[in-house]
């Protein structure tokens, strides 16, 4: 614990509560997600903390619950943007010639479409469920994963190491895996923690638009929108989510830039 810096303590401190409350917000919620249990907008007492939301629910449930669902959500999109992402990337660098100009080419089609307004086209013609939302928001953020896992590994690749697996007579899955990934972990290690970022961040634009988690489901982009009216009035039930967002995206961010550190320099190219 004395080896771990003090900004990274702090954001493994938050980022663990985050996730904590998100795993055992059930027993932590003090009512129900959808239940209502006051009037409208109540001020903090004894009974809600964080007051009621526009329809008189307890906001600190809510936000609780919110919590959990954006969390799972971006993290189930980051796991699928890595896993596709960075498998095709490592893929596409090891097959080179025509198979690596059709798939960046395929990719490079992708990402010139804005990707909110991509989500927003494609969520308007299918039923909006959490499933549809992973998918949807891994998909499209794998892009980006694969051109860095691509950049990465075109790097690797020319090494002398990986020629020898190749003289070895080694499978493509075995260089992606075992040659490959190995030395590619301290970029995507950095990356995952900005991508799971722009997952929560993307989760919570889709939600305010309407076309993320559905009410009375909560999230803390849904939380956001629905109690919007009453920033005009001096009720901050709209900026608690948004503290969230932003006390969670540093924490993250600080575990990453420390966990990069470490990878970074306890990383040995095989040789």
């Amino acid at each position: 614990m004395k080896n771990i810096p003090i900004s990274a303590m702090i954001g493994l401190f938050f980022t663990a509560l985050y996730f904590l409350m998100a795993i055992f917000a059930p027993l932590l919620a003090p009512y129900g997600m959808a239940e209502i249990v006051g009037d409208v907008w109540e001020p903090r007492s004894a009974e809600h903390l964080l007051g009621t939301d526009n329809i008189g629910r307890d906001l600190l449930s809510r936000m609780i619950y919110g919590g959990r669902t954006t969390i799972f959500i971006a993290t189930a999109a980051t796991i699928l943007s890595f896993t596709t992402g960075s498998i095709l990337g490592f893929f596409a660098a090891v097959a080179g010639g025509w198979v690596d100009q059709v798939m960046s080419r395929l990719v490079d089609l992708i990402m010139s479409i804005p990707t909110l307004i991509f989500a927003l086209v494609v969520l308007s013609v299918m039923p909006v469920t959490v499933p549809v939302l992973i998918v949807v928001m891994g998909l499209l953020d794998s892009t980006r994963v694969y051109r860095l896992a691509r950049a990465v590994a075109v790097d690797i690749e020319v090494m002398d190491y990986v020629e020898a697996a190749r003289l070895r007579g080694e499978r493509t899955a075995w260089i992606i895996f075992r040659e490959i990934l190995p030395n590619a972990l301290s970029p995507l290690v950095a990356e995952m923690g900005l991508r799971f970022i722009f997952m929560v961040l993307f989760v919570s634009t889709l939600s305010f638009l309407g076309l993320g988690v559905q009410p009375p489901e909560a999230d803390w982009g849904g939380i956001v929108k629905e109690n919007k009216e009453g920033i005009v009035y001096g009720i901050p039930a709209a900026l608690l989510p948004a503290i969230a967002i932003a006390t969670l995206a540093i924490s993250v961010n600080l575990v990453a830039d420390w966990v990069l550190n470490r990878t970074t320099s306890l990383k040995g190219g095989r040789g």
